[in-house]
């Protein structure tokens, strides 16, 4: 299907949401997706990605609504590059905001508004979904994906510097299109890392991002996720964020108290710790008692470091992005730009 939009089409309002469905494997469900979005959006960009089911040509086959464009991928390129196709069609055909929904019927689209209403009244650049809002849905939630999740959400607490988020592998999401074109596409994990790599992206741009409640749905989908096999590489890769993100953004982009703080706090940890074990090994190595200047001299340096980084972590939960980059478009009631037949 042609992915383009004529300037008639563009004039036509001032703000146009677009919905991105990156499919693998989801022939089953896609169409129920497709037919449950409402008439709020204008375009509907369907990525099929090296489907090994033919999604893209089930969807061209089946579909007749007029909003949904096809776009194929030669070779798989997995969520992160699925998603990212399809935010490059949705910036070219003029789209102020995209959503991300996957095609597996887990996501309730009758909450689109919800994740775009912050966006387009100057709220926010950025909004995902939470699923542990409600503590009762929680219990719904399989037992090693809540505890993976938790997990996970800690680390990219961390690596991102959005403290205030939770529920980061929540695929579900919305972006203002001024925010999306000056994301590094090229530069952005293309797996499973997708959702947590973006908000790490995100804060290096400074954008505002917040959580909007939401609600899981199970049916008889398989999750391709494995949080066993994903935990070594995503702590990786957590780590590399999180150093880059601090080098970024207190040594390279600006200077504070807290650019002292980290590396001073470390500084003194390492110090203490290495210079109390040493001398904890050779004291009992010896049979003696540790004398109460040397436990004193390892402590103090302990003590020192602990409350620097401590410091520093105050600093950087104080310092999450709460200016939106985007302009508002000063309305909250969503404008509906129908298109099905």
């Amino acid at each position: 299907m042609n992915i383009t939009t004529s300037s008639q089409e563009k004039n036509q309002a001032d703000s146009y949401i677009a919905v991105v469905i990156p499919c693998y494997r989801v022939t089953r469900h896609v169409m129920e997706v497709i037919s449950s979005i409402g008439d709020e959006v204008w375009r509907i960009y369907v990525v099929d990605d090296a489907c090994p089911d033919g999604s893209g040509e089930y969807v061209e086959a089946h579909c007749l609504d007029q909003r949904v464009r096809v776009v194929y991928h030669e070779s798989n390129q997995g969520v992160g590059g699925a998603v990212m196709t399809g935010y490059r069609a949705a910036i070219a055909d003029g789209a102020v905001v995209i959503v991300k929904v996957d095609g597996d019927g887990q996501m309730d689209t009758s909450l689109i508004p919800n994740f775009i209403e912050p966006i387009l009244a100057g709220e926010a650049d950025y909004t995902k979904g939470n699923r542990f809002f409600d503590l009762d849905e929680i219990r719904a939630m399989p037992k090693v994906r809540l505890f993976g999740n938790a997990v996970l959400s800690f680390m990219t607490k961390l690596s991102s510097g959005y403290w205030d988020l939770f529920d980061p592998t929540n695929g579900y999401t919305a972006i203002h299109a001024d925010v999306a074109r000056h994301l590094p596409f090229s530069k952005i994990s293309q797996r499973y890392f997708f959702e947590t790599d973006i908000l790490f992206r995100l804060n290096i741009l400074r954008a505002v991002v917040i959580d909007v409640p939401m609600n899981a749905k199970y049916g008889d989908e398989e999750s391709n996720l494995k949080i066993s096999k994903i935990m070594g590489e995503f702590f990786v890769k957590h780590v590399l964020n999180f150093m880059k993100r601090i080098f970024y953004n207190y040594y390279l982009r600006d200077l504070s108290m807290a650019s002292i703080e980290l590396p001073l706090g470390l500084v003194l940890l390492v110090a203490g710790t290495s210079f109390g074990g040493y001398h904890w090994l050779e004291s009992a190595r010896e049979g003696a008692a540790t004398p109460a200047g040397t436990v004193m001299l390892a402590a103090l340096p302990i003590l020192m470091g602990t409350q620097f980084v401590l410091a520093f972590l105050g600093y950087d939960i104080a310092s999450v992005p709460r200016r939106p980059r985007h302009r508002g478009l000063g309305m909250r009631r969503i404008p509906v730009k129908g298109g099905r037949t």
